[in-house]
């Protein structure tokens, strides 16, 4: 064999055995980076509460340095706010926040000390700190902080170090107070309602429903007081009125809650308010919201009779309806050469008309 041939066969063999050492080198980083990784996983600490422990979850205790403690007991079946207030507690919210529980992870350590929990906001004057527990044990302690660029930060109760957390979403544990609590005063559908009242210091309105088409009558009050007489005929009623009314009321929820303190003129609706009353047909039943004082604004004080006495606050989109003059269930004046005023109830579409939609 030639010298030639010889050479270029040495340097195909040394290539082969570069080509060798190349992958069993590469197989060996990257052996070593899945080991690095599984370690790096095994020692990061577990913060989500586990599927199967969720529906084991009896209390709740949330402290937002923002807002109001709030403290969530399941009795039962029934969820209830214990404080800042004892209420019927939003099984919603509350189920929105379990199930976030399931999903919480910690993705990677940012320090393994405490010494940065002051610029990662995570002390116990500016966290979020939120106890699960399942009776008298906690399934879970923890405190959310700052938020950036790296992620959520969040620590564990009894343990140093910060870690970065993944699936967090902070809306469903910084809510205020009073959305914790049980928002929906009315349901029903506005198609079953046969017969409307309202009682105010105007009078007494009367609405009845026959063959899907309303009618109405007004009885004023005179000098006194007093009620008088309905008229025979009220020719300038519209019925597309009551209709409004009855979507105002069908879905009905507070915006807010009235406590102790407040002055709510609800011993006098008739005189501070007035009293709405809608029957459901076939002897379904008939509901009965008293309205009192204005609270913020035109928004007003009222409660639900027959219910347990939660003082509620409803917008003026609703509360207006109590405390109506007759012209608000009147065609509208229109002047010729003049565009026609929008009608009551179909302008804007209503914060709470969009929630009764969802």
């Amino acid at each position: 064999m030639k010298t030639e041939h010889r050479i270029y066969i040495a340097l195909a063999l040394l290539a082969l055995l570069g080509v060798g050492l190349f992958f069993s080198q590469k197989n060996q980083k990257e052996e070593s980076a899945q080991h690095s990784v599984s370690a790096a996983t095994a020692d990061l600490p577990k913060i989500g509460v586990p599927k199967d422990d969720i529906e084991k979850i009896t209390k709740l205790e949330i402290k937002n340095a923002d807002k109001s403690d709030v403290t969530l007991e399941k009795k039962g079946d029934t969820w209830e706010v214990v404080k800042p207030v004892a209420a019927k507690a939003n099984a919603t919210n509350i189920r929105s926040l379990l199930d976030n529980l399931k999903e919480l992870k910690t993705k990677e350590p940012i320090d393994r000390t405490g010494a940065t929990y002051e610029q990662y906001e995570l002390t116990d004057a500016k966290a979020v700190h939120v106890v699960a527990y399942k009776g008298a044990e906690k399934a879970a302690d923890l405190y959310f902080g700052k938020s950036g660029s790296r992620g959520q930060m969040v620590r564990l109760g009894g343990q140093d170090g910060v870690w970065i957390a993944g699936g967090y979403s902070s809306y469903l544990y910084t809510r205020e107070a009073k959305n914790w609590r049980e928002t929906s005063i009315l349901k029903f559908e506005d198609a079953n309602a046969i017969q409307v009242e309202i009682e105010n210091k105007n009078g007494k309105f009367s609405f009845s429903k026959n063959e899907e088409k309303w009618s109405g009558t007004f009885a004023p009050r005179d000098k006194k007081g007093k009620l008088e007489a309905a008229g025979k005929k009220w020719e300038k009623f519209e019925e597309s009125k009551v209709k409004d009314l009855l979507r105002a009321y069908k879905n009905l929820n507070a915006e807010d809650f009235g406590d102790e303190k407040s002055e709510t003129g609800l011993d006098n609706p008739v005189e501070n308010g007035g009293v709405v009353r809608v029957v459901l047909k076939d002897n379904a039943g008939d509901y009965t919201i008293k309205v009192g004082k204005t609270s913020k604004g035109s928004s007003r004080f009222a409660v639900k009779e027959g219910g347990d006495g939660t003082t509620y606050v409803l917008s003026s989109w609703s509360a207006d309806w109590a405390v109506a003059e007759p012209k608000k269930f009147e065609k509208s004046d229109e002047k010729k050469g003049e565009p026609p005023p929008p009608e009551e109830g179909h302008g804007d579409i209503h914060p709470e008309e969009m929630m009764m939609g969802e």
